[in-house]
């Protein structure tokens, strides 16, 4: 599988923007999650969102919960994430990733597939 990540750019704070996370090569399978991740220069990769591919149950870290919102088109093998009402310290570089595990894992390491990022820059 390979995953492409799209759509970041340079927003005001308060700003939305939507990233879409594209899976070619072999088609992604029920027991995948599409997890989100964020990487801000000099820091760790962030866990941000999860999805399972099957049932579309979701996860989201606490920093994000009730202003982005995942989603899934199976038709277009494409996970979206929805940013709403955008801050400064969501600036960073977006990825996209694939998990075979079971559940909905927050951590990089249960993730494989790694796309090429998406850089959200938010300006105050």
């Amino acid at each position: 599988v390979q995953l492409q990540a799209s759509g970041g750019g340079l927003v005001q704070a308060g700003d939305s923007l939507r990233l879409s996370c594209v899976a070619s090569g072999r088609t992604l399978i029920n027991r995948h999650s599409i997890g989100w991740f964020r990487q801000a220069p000099g820091k760790g990769r962030d866990f941000v969102a999860a999805i399972k591919w099957s049932g579309g149950s979701t996860a989201y870290a606490d920093p994000v919960k009730g202003r982005f919102t995942i989603s899934r088109d199976r038709d277009e093998n494409t996970v979206y994430l929805q940013m709403n009402r955008l801050k400064p310290e969501d600036t960073a570089v977006y990825y996209c990733a694939t998990s075979s595990v079971s559940g909905l894992p927050v951590e990089t390491t249960w993730y494989a597939h790694w796309g090429r990022g998406t850089q959200v820059t938010v300006s105050s």
